[in-house]
């Protein structure tokens, strides 16, 4: 994996505004390939690596 994606993160589904294989987890920062990517949020625009570090990052004050 070579290049981050940049992302707009939507209800159910994200659009990709910069080609790339992966984006990071803003809590574990972790590498999510973009075909494996299922948890983030709309309000923050944040990529989560899993439901836990979804959860984390949903309670964190960041952003």
């Amino acid at each position: 994996m070579n290049k981050e994606a940049k992302l707009i993160y939507g209800d159910g589904n994200f659009q990709v505004l910069e080609r790339g294989e992966y984006v990071i987890c803003v809590v574990t920062k972790k590498r999510i390939p973009i075909n494996e990517l299922k948890y983030w949020s709309v309000d923050k625009q944040e990529p989560y690596f899993d439901a836990h570090s979804s959860l984390k990052g949903k309670l964190s004050n960041t952003n």
